[in-house]
């Protein structure tokens, strides 16, 4: 008999904790390279828990400034945590602190080492110490089919992967990814095969509960590995877009003509491996809001993978010449004019000294 079981999520553009958002802030902004740094995982890892909507406690925020400090370990900042939830008190249960104060602290602990091996099974270990006493199956694959209500799909529902078929699943996608080679393709293409990659895996939803902050664990990890100064702010400031950017590179309705999307997963993706600073409004993902379209236009600040390819491009060779563009970009000469025609438009770049023997140059630069 198919289990099958209905999961709603409702929520909007969302505040951050100003609070602990604050203070963690201030260690980030003194500069002492350790502090700092495990400041900023405290930051990605709180702030990850917004992903359902989970707020921290006071205490936490205590605890991790001791474990910034240097004051205790963070085994000790997890035993502090244990400890302080075993005491019997009907305040914390109001408070409804416990889940995003122990997963937050276990999510310190792994982003703090070293180790890591892109497998399945990574994925599995990693929910099991995020979860373990939280949730009965944590570390184990669902058994039963679900769907989630999204509001930014007016309740309809991303086509989760049958849980009969998850295991194969996944393990296929890992294996693609395992086989796949970066070399040669630029950053802007390593991206988009990033978030391919991610999306497919996040579709498969292996577990019950708690997918996403999971997979941004998963994924924090599997960067560093290629060297990339992951800026985990982005994380911790829009852990909720995350989603609902996973929501919509896999959701499609030929009914009202709506298709996936990744196009919001790439700029999350850009914001936090380049220096660019996509505006990122979960209101912008919704299927019925049209509006993010003109905003972005309208700002020079926006632009396509494509287009901060060529900027990029231009930017290491201001001489180069389109047909060398477009192999770099692996589209034809054709289109690689017609992106550049449209940047000179939006006042992106422009063409200095004539067709022959002229240079790009960034415009604002």
């Amino acid at each position: 008999m198919q289990k099958y079981g209905t999961i709603y999520t409702v929520r909007g553009d969302t505040m951050s904790n100003d609070k602990w958002t604050l203070e963690l802030s201030e260690y980030i902004k003194q500069g002492e390279p350790e502090k700092k740094e495990k400041a900023k995982t405290w930051e990605t890892a709180i702030g990850l828990q917004d992903v359902d909507g989970l707020k921290p406690s006071e205490y936490l925020l205590d605890t991790a400034k001791e474990h910034i400090e240097g004051n205790i370990s963070i085994d000790e900042a997890k035993k502090r945590i244990n400890n302080y939830y075993e005491q019997s008190n009907e305040r914390k249960k109001e408070e409804n602190t416990e889940e995003a104060d122990k997963v937050s602290v276990r999510i310190t602990e792994i982003l703090s080492e070293k180790a890591f091996n892109f497998s399945p099974t990574e994925m599995l270990s990693i929910h099991k110490r995020l979860f373990t006493g939280i949730y009965d199956d944590a570390g184990k694959y669902r058994n039963y089919n679900f769907i989630k209500k999204e509001w930014i799909l007016n309740d309809d529902t991303v086509t989760y992967s049958s849980y009969e078929t998850l295991k194969d699943t996944i393990e296929y996608d890992f294996n693609q990814e395992k086989e796949f080679s970066y070399k040669d393709l630029s950053l802007d293409e390593s991206i988009k095969h990033l978030c391919r990659f991610v999306s497919n895996i996040w579709q498969v939803h292996p577990f019950c509960e708690g997918n996403t902050r999971t997979t941004a664990v998963f994924l924090i990890k599997y960067l560093r590995t290629f060297g990339f100064n992951v800026k985990t702010q982005v994380f911790a400031d829009n852990a909720w877009y995350f989603r609902n950017a996973l929501v919509r590179a896999n959701y499609k309705n030929y009914e009202k003509n709506v298709f996936e999307d990744i196009s919001f997963l790439e700029k999350f993706f850009d914001n936090l491996l380049t220096n660019t600073k996509y505006e990122l409004k979960n209101r912008y993902m919704h299927i019925d809001y049209k509006e993010h379209i003109e905003a972005i236009n309208s700002n020079v600040n926006h632009q396509s993978l494509e287009e901060q390819a060529i900027l990029n491009i231009i930017k290491a060779n201001s001489s180069i010449k389109q047909d060398e563009i477009a192999t770099r970009i692996n589209k034809s000469v054709r289109t690689v004019k017609k992106y550049m025609s449209e940047m000179q438009k939006k006042g992106l770049i422009e063409r200095k000294n004539g067709k022959r023997d002229g240079e790009w140059i960034i415009k604002g630069k």
